[in-house]
């Protein structure tokens, strides 16, 4: 048996299914308009993985997307209007908002995009202007 970790997640309605499996490239916190406007919060916490640890196992028909810009395509079910994840093709990642993986251990490393904030939070982490470097960003950070 192995022993590789596998989360579920649903939307809201419960038609939309799916799994990750193993660990999250990273977690953290994006107080960036775009995502504070779609989750109607004023941070959205974000755990990225590869894509292909992530497995729709039931309604994957009913998923509706929405691309605002090039690198970020929204996921939501098409019935409840809950929002499942994002995919990030410029980075091969995807987002699973943390939320949607109730038994993920969800440990924050960043907060990305802070220069957008709304809320500071004052929690020791890393707070860059935009993205990290390796993210494609440029790598400033901003003080608390």
């Amino acid at each position: 048996m192995g022993t590789e970790k596998n989360h579920t997640g649903e939307c809201f309605c419960g038609t939309v299914k799916f799994e990750v499996s193993g660990e999250p490239a990273a977690m953290g916190y994006c107080h960036c308009t775009s995502c504070r406007h779609w989750s109607a919060g004023p941070i959205n916490a974000f755990s990225l993985w590869k894509p292909d640890a992530l497995k729709v196992t039931q309604g994957a028909a009913n998923i509706g997307t929405y691309n605002k810009t090039p690198i970020s395509f929204r996921k939501w079910c098409k019935t409840c209007g809950g929002h499942l994840f994002t995919d990030h093709p410029t980075m091969g990642l995807v987002d699973i908002y943390a939320a949607m993986l109730p038994q993920l251990q969800f440990e924050p490393g960043v907060h990305v995009n802070y220069q957008e904030t709304v809320l500071h939070i004052h929690d020791g982490k890393p707070k860059f202007k935009d993205m990290p470097k390796e993210m494609g960003g440029s790598g400033i950070n901003l003080a608390e």
